[in-house]
């Protein structure tokens, strides 16, 4: 057994092992970062497989921006561990055969192999052949064949961000924003103002006043 095929192993069983802590933790904290140990391995055995750029996009989507907001919207939450328990083994029996499905098709797959009719094809690049790694090959791809529809994409993600952002700040009888403008032109003056007020005596309780005079 070589050193690769070692990783491969050691990856995989850590995999497993947090996957199975994902769905076995009491802690949802606990859980969510369990999920982020098992991105982490399937991107190493990526890179194993020397598929980079997929392991990189694992690690910087998930690992950097989904799973980091996962964990703050759990510990924002009051999630209530006793209904989720009784929740988790109601639905235990779909959950079991639904897994049992997934595990036999998983089998069947790998028992029965991948049958590869063409041989791979080397990735070409304005009308010439070159030996590029993953990264560079769909990069090249991208960016010259598919060039245009990369463009429309990210013209509808951009529509798509700046109408979240107007729904957002639109004005409301509700909203309670306020405006960073009127904050940063806002004096002591307008904040506090300083009244000089007359002194004035209190008046004595009848008893108080009796007393003096006696």
């Amino acid at each position: 057994m070589d050193i690769q095929t070692g990783f491969f192993f050691l990856f995989s069983i850590v995999l497993i092992f947090s996957a199975l802590r994902v769905i076995m933790a009491r802690n949802p904290v606990h859980a969510v970062l369990y999920l982020m140990l098992a991105f982490s391995q399937a991107s190493a055995i990526w890179l194993l497989l020397e598929a980079e750029f997929l392991a990189v996009t694992l690690v910087l989507v998930y690992l950097g921006a989904v799973m980091v907001l996962f964990l703050f919207v759990v510990m924002m939450l009051d999630i209530k561990i006793d209904q989720l328990r009784r929740s988790f083994w109601k639905h235990m029996p779909l959950a079991a055969t639904l897994g049992a499905i997934v595990v036999f098709e998983m089998g069947l797959v790998l028992l029965t192999g991948f049958r590869v009719t063409d041989e791979p094809v080397v990735a070409q690049a304005i009308g010439q052949t070159v030996e590029v790694d993953n990264a560079k090959a769909l990069g090249i791809l991208l960016y010259t064949e598919y060039v245009y529809p990369i463009q429309i994409a990210a013209a509808i993600l951009l529509v798509a961000m700046i109408a979240a952002i107007a729904l957002t700040l639109r004005e409301r009888k509700d909203s309670k924003a306020i405006d960073p403008a009127i904050q940063v032109r806002v004096r002591a003056a307008d904040r506090l103002q300083v009244v000089q007020v007359e002194p004035t005596r209190t008046r004595e309780p009848p008893a108080a006043r009796q007393e003096n005079k006696s």
